[in-house]
């Protein structure tokens, strides 16, 4: 069978048959892990035993993950059941889980928790897109019941065959609404990032392609909570769709413990979802710190002292701080005997190995990282993968934030390489690259004899070329790696930038003083403008008075001189 290609998430591609109207070939099994649940694993597996799945092509495995009172099997269950107990050295719902994943026998495995009743076409919905492409993980459609009295397992089984179900009990007003709603506002979850579809990963019932599921290492047993987030995560990065399916309903028994205590949950969660999933950026705050999965796996080939050493340190000085570096080099075909140090013909792979050795972030190693397109298609075991791989030639550096940029472009337009061209030679184009992981995981998943990654990539996901100088890609310093002088100079230099610092000093003091000077004589300045503003008016007045008066003088000599010739005396 030709596998599908699905680019992104966008499961449209996919043409699901009608529920009743096809023929299942695959074997499922059902894994319900079980604490304590004796009564409403009851009704789950009433509810199995009532599928309409083939009964020969379901079985189920029960583990008892260390119940107080040992869990029992029902008369009421699938023909297929089997009970199994938590092999010693762990406990927790992910340890449950995955010895009944070490057990199960079927092509695809559907975890269902012990308090879901799974409604008639439960199975068959999630099933069905199994058969179309071995890649896809379904989610199952969850309906959370409001208190009062459970139904009984013959009850479940009536309601279920005679498609009763949405009776069995009351709704409660509770629902996975942000959920819903991621993927209500991405049609679906089809057009949403990886990143985003994995946030809706709930493992209460949820389907998987068992080899899909073993080839990633199965769960994180060391994780007692956040064991569904961290699944999702991984499962991305092995190039996963997640398909939910409305019509792959189930009940939920009561309120699950992240809808109860949500504050408390997420206090308890946050450590260990900060140090395994790179996506959660708001979770990784603290300035400085390493985590146990990186943001961006980077390699570069050893070829070099100054050249490596160069791109090495760029990369550890990147503002993004979550990087883990591979140097990859014949480090093991080191000779260790007698040799002439200066002259040694692999002087500059042991100036390496001593520059990076005890760097915790960075690694030696013969290969490159395994995982596509460095290794077996499913990638990395569990715990290791990060979503994003550069890789850069010796010899050239990134700015501090080149790496960020690069990153939030492939976010933004949702690629899956980004190449970045650098010089080109007789033997063809220099180039970086960045790769997104989940991309190169899908290639691998669908490739069939001729095809070239590339253009897989670039069908699945979108592949781009740049100009890489236009990043802040260029070529080391001539001088490389920079030296500070030695302590003697140090030593010098430092006494002579403190006299010349006393001397800039002693400078602005005096500077200071004269501006204060300038400032007293300004204001003394500005008071005495005021005084002769103030005696200029004054003079002024003066002077119009003076004016009048004298006019006045004249007028009456005037007047007097007139009547004087008008009226002689006699």
């Amino acid at each position: 069978m030709t596998v599908p290609r699905i680019r992104g998430n966008d499961f449209g591609v996919l043409d699901p048959p009608e529920l009743g109207a096809w023929e299942p070939e695959l074997a499922v099994t059902v894994v319900i892990p079980a604490h304590d649940r004796q009564e409403t694993l009851d009704l789950t597996l009433a509810a199995l035993s009532a599928q309409s799945y083939p009964a020969h092509l379901l079985d189920v495995i029960v583990v008892d993950d260390g119940s107080a009172t040992p869990i029992r099997l029902p008369g009421l269950a699938p023909g297929g059941t089997k009970l199994i107990s938590s092999p010693p050295g762990g406990w927790g719902r992910a340890w449950a889980v995955q010895a009944g994943l070490d057990a199960a026998a079927g092509d695809v495995v559907l975890v269902l928790d012990a308090d879901m009743v799974p409604h008639r076409r439960h199975v068959e919905a999630q099933l069905r897109w199994h058969h179309l492409a071995p890649y896809v993980v379904v989610l199952g459609w969850i309906d959370f019941t409001s208190a009062g009295e459970p139904p009984t397992p013959e009850q479940v089984v009536r309601a279920l065959n005679a498609g009763a179900e949405d009776d069995l009990f009351p709704l409660s007003p509770h629902r996975h609404d942000w959920a819903e709603k991621i993927i209500h506002d991405h049609d679906g979850l089809r057009t949403a990032s990886g990143a985003t579809a994995a946030r809706v990963h709930v493992g209460a019932t949820a389907s998987y392609p068992a080899a899909l599921l073993r080839s990633i290492g199965g769960l994180d047993t060391s994780l007692v909570l956040a064991e569904d987030t961290e699944l999702g995560y991984r499962l991305v990065q092995a190039g996963a769709v997640f398909v939910p399916d409305p019509q792959a309903r189930a009940w939920h028994v009561g309120l699950p413990t992240a809808m109860r205590d949500v504050a408390a949950l997420k206090r308890y969660n946050d450590p260990y979802v900060a140090d395994r999933v790179p996506y959660r950026r708001y979770l990784r705050t603290d300035p400085g710190r390493q985590w146990l999965v990186p943001y961006v796996e980077a390699v570069v080939a050893a070829d070099g002292y100054e050249d490596t050493r160069a791109t090495a340190d760029a990369l550890l000085a990147s503002s993004i701080p979550d990087v883990r570096l591979t140097l990859t080099g014949p480090w093991t075909a080191l000779p260790t005997g007698r040799r002439s140090p200066l002259r040694d013909p692999d002087l500059d792979l042991r100036l390496l190995k001593a520059t990076f050795e005890h760097d915790p972030r960075v690694r030696l190693a013969s290969e490159p990282p395994p995982g596509p397109p460095f290794g077996p298609p499913f990638g990395p075991p569990a715990g290791t993968t990060a979503p994003f791989r550069l890789t850069v030639p010796p010899g050239w550096t990134l700015s501090p934030g080149t790496l960020e940029r690069l990153i939030a472009h492939l976010d933004e337009h949702d690629l899956g390489s980004l190449c970045l061209a650098l010089d080109e030679t007789p033997q063809g184009v220099v180039a970086a690259r960045l790769d997104r992981t989940a991309a190169l995981s899908r290639a691998a998943l669908v490739a069939a004899p001729g095809d070239h990654p590339d253009d897989l990539i670039d069908a699945l996901y979108g592949l781009e070329w740049a100009d890489g100088a236009s990043w802040g890609l260029r070529r080391r310093p001539d001088v490389y790696p920079p030296r500070r002088p030695p302590v003697a100079e140090l030593a010098l230099l430092t006494a002579r930038h403190e006299k010349d610092l006393a001397l800039h000093r002693k400078r602005v003091a005096a500077l200071r003083a004269e501006l204060a000077q300038l400032r007293r004589e300004a204001a003394k300045n500005g008071r005495d403008a005021s005084r002769w503003r103030e005696k200029a008016e004054s003079w002024r007045r003066e002077a119009v008075r003076l004016a009048r008066e004298q006019d006045r003088t004249v007028l009456k000599r005037a007047v007097r001189r007139v009547r004087d010739l008008a009226f002689p005396a006699h």
